[in-house]
């Protein structure tokens, strides 16, 4: 794949980002136009919910599955795929006249992003072998996956403002069909080693359906209750299938996920930073929407723009800043300071008042989420990729992905389950409920600071990355600054 131009490579990647970017999109821009679909098509609040879960659900079950099947059968024609099925589950979404339909669109939009998601970090490490052109590709990308939820709240906020909530997913179409046809002109083919086209299908039931089972039981368990026996047994579940599932790839012969890529120390810490990283991040972006709606009154509009500022710097620090400190510092000292400064975001976030001000209260809180997830990402990324053998790729950035969804989902049910009990107990003891519902903000934005720290710590102490190699010309053309 390295014999393309440089303006290939580069035209690659891009489309390849536009591809994920999508996917990224549709975990955020859904959730500022949900009391619109609940109004237009007549969602009890409970059913509202798997308009998000339904997505969550497919995406996180099948990564695995997808990143495996990269290997196996190509990750271009797996990515193609992927856009194929998410562009016209998007078409059912947009167009879709009752809320069953709704569900199962959304439900086939996580297969197709599943599908995009868990090869694409692969495409791009092919791509790239040049530590410093790697080192901007990550920061591209990086962006695409930490700066993607702020865009989605922009943009189905205008969207939704503007227009109305099928526009949030018609808009897919063209952008997707456009992916397709640049992926399908411009990606160059894999070089599929023969005869490892066999499948380990027992590994792969095994594995899909117990990440589902986690997924369900997570997403429901605010509703059904931490403690409650529906909760319980799915998690409970999930964990005897991951036993299986580990027993049987440790004596298969074509396993679905070899088990030494976890001996790898730098797969397996950047795995543990992932999910805290995750957990913390889709908890600020949720609960950052829910202060401006609920406390300060922000309509979808609004609420979109709010966001603007974020992704800005996110998007200067990722593209700009993210590859030239991780090329002179190496990996852990910009993954340490990225994810300080989203965990001081998060604290700032921990003391907002009822009566908060954006220019006082909001504003510097959401730029340095910019700062510390613009810089942060492309080290995790380069952290947990630069020890895979290319022909495992498409598994190694299925499992990257894993840990991120599964610890967004993770981190979000817990930190959203822990801002309901404090404003519970709190209404129950006499406080104002508007009072109380902010005090319940305030307690799961400091949780979520201490999980961002806490990958901070993990990373800087444990990871053990391989120096960045400077190109020799690169190096004497910086040498006078």
């Amino acid at each position: 794949m390295n014999d393309l131009d440089h303006r290939a490579r580069w035209l690659a990647l891009y489309t390849l980002c536009l591809g994920d970017l999508l996917i990224v999109l549709d975990m955020s821009i859904v959730n500022v136009a949900l009391p619109s679909i609940q109004a237009d098509l007549g969602f009890s609040q409970t059913a509202l919910a798997w308009v998000v879960n339904a997505y969550l659900l497919t995406f996180g079950g099948f990564l695995l599955l997808s990143g495996r099947l990269g290997d196996l059968l190509g990750n271009k024609r797996v990515f193609q795929a992927g856009v194929v099925s998410f562009t016209v589950a998007s078409i059912a979404c947009g167009l879709a006249p009752s809320a069953g339909l709704l569900v199962a669109g959304r439900a086939l939009q996580g297969l197709g992003g599943a599908a995009v998601s868990a090869v694409a970090l692969a495409l791009i490490m092919g791509l790239f072998s040049d530590d410093g052109e790697r080192a901007k590709a990550m920061g591209v990308f990086g962006f695409v996956m930490s700066g993607g939820g702020a865009v989605g709240a922009l943009l189905g906020g205008v969207l939704t403002g503007l227009l109305n909530w099928h526009w949030i997913f018609l808009v897919n179409v063209p952008i997707g069909i456009a992916v397709w046809v640049l992926a399908r002109r411009i990606l160059p083919e894999d070089d599929v080693v023969p005869g490892s086209t066999r499948l380990d299908i027992p590994g792969a039931v095994l594995v899909t359906l117990s990440m589902m089972l986690a997924v369900y039981g997570v997403v429901g368990g605010n509703e059904a209750g931490w403690t409650s026996g529906r909760t319980l047994g799915l998690l409970g579940g999930s964990a005897v299938l991951l036993t299986v599932f580990v027993l049987w790839e440790s004596r298969t012969a074509s396993p679905l996920v070899p088990l030494r890529l976890f001996a790898l120390r730098n797969v397996t810490i950047s795995q543990v930073v992932g999910v805290l990283w995750a957990g913390a991040m889709f908890a600020w972006f949720f609960l950052a929407t829910l202060y401006l709606q609920q406390v300060l009154g922000y309509d979808a509009l609004d609420i979109g723009l709010a966001f603007l500022p974020t992704s800005l710097v996110m998007a200067y620090c990722s593209l700009k800043i993210s590859d030239r400190v991780v090329m002179r510092f190496g990996i852990r000292p910009p993954l340490v300071v990225g994810l300080a400064c989203a965990s001081l975001s998060l604290l700032l976030f921990s003391r907002a008042p009822v009566d908060g001000s954006f220019l006082v209260d909001v504003l510097p809180a959401l730029i340095l989420m910019g700062v510390g997830a613009g810089i942060a990402f492309n080290p995790v990324l380069l952290a947990a990729m630069g020890d895979v053998d290319p022909h495992e790729a498409g598994l190694a950035s299925g499992v990257v992905n894993t840990s991120f969804m599964m610890g967004g989902a993770l981190g979000l049910a817990v930190f959203v389950s822990l801002s309901s009990w404090r404003t519970s107990s709190l209404v129950a003891g006499g406080e104002a409920p508007l009072v109380a519902l902010n005090e319940g903000f305030q307690i799961s934005f400091l949780a979520a600071a201490v999980a961002a720290l806490a990958a901070a710590a993990i990373g800087g102490a444990l990871l053990r990355p391989k120096p960045m190699q400077v190109p020799e010309e690169q190096s004497m053309a910086e040498s006078p600054a």
